[in-house]
């Protein structure tokens, strides 16, 4: 592995351990708190500032993906190069599971502290709000698919230089505040495969939906955000280059 890759890869690590870190952090710890918790609007306020401080400050980096989702949908955009795949998706997994351990360390030297279902995404009988199967699939779907296309729009050329951070921030926690009653929230397979190894096997039996969902959702906006922010001189170059007349 050259030294280039081992720092994306240490990236990928440290920046998705924040974001599970930092956000299910805020669920288990902050929002449960009886007299000061911060309901999920906090935790969606958390899971945004998770990514953007990390995008500013490891993005340059490795491209800030902390998502396995985030990395197949700008590969299928044609944003991430094929060697980098597979050793982000090693680490973005490995940094969410190291979170949630370590989280699961201080929630648990609380008296008394009960787990229940640790900030893990779930369906049917274990979403928040009691929502099928079918209906958390679809918006696991939807919600990966406008993440995704808004990380491809924003750091594509024309757009406005160094401020991605902030609206790839602020679409999360806006997903957030969308589906938290419904799936708790996931569009990321690394952040949901931590804490369900923590949450106990029925959550573990749920991770499929959580994998297959947002790798499907990124990949439909990753291909379409590959068509739309088309750079802009090939554009150019079609519609200049029109076929010259013969010569005479």
């Amino acid at each position: 592995m050259t030294k280039d890759t081992q720092r994306r890869v240490t990236a990928e690590f440290i920046g998705t351990f924040w974001l599970t870190f930092g956000g299910c952090g805020a669920a288990v710890l902050a929002a449960a708190f009886p007299d000061l918790g911060i309901g999920f609007v906090g935790v969606s306020l958390a899971f945004g500032l998770t990514v953007l401080t990390m995008a500013y400050a490891v993005g340059h980096i490795s491209g800030g993906h902390f998502n396995p989702a985030v990395t197949i949908g700008l590969w299928s955009a044609g944003r991430c190069a094929n060697h980098h795949v597979g050793p982000y998706l090693a680490a973005q997994v490995l940094g969410a599971v190291v979170a949630a351990g370590l989280l699961y360390l201080i929630a648990s030297g609380q008296a008394g502290w009960v787990p229940g279902g640790f900030a893990s995404n779930g369906y049917g009988d274990l979403s928040p709000g009691k929502y099928s199967l079918a209906a958390c699939f679809t918006a696991e779907v939807v919600l990966t698919f406008f993440f995704v296309f808004i990380i491809i729009g924003t750091t594509s050329k024309g757009a406005a230089v160094g401020f991605a951070g902030i609206p790839i921030g602020f679409a999360l926690v806006l997903i957030h505040l969308i589906s938290i009653p419904i799936t708790n929230t996931s569009v990321n397979p690394a952040r949901s495969t931590g804490p369900a190894l923590f949450a106990g096997a029925e959550y573990v039996g749920q991770l499929w939906l959580f994998w297959a969902a947002p790798l499907l959702g990124a990949a439909m906006g990753g291909i379409l955000g590959r068509w739309m922010y088309e750079p802009a001189d090939v554009v150019e170059t079609e519609v200049v280059e029109t076929p010259q007349a013969p010569q005479t």
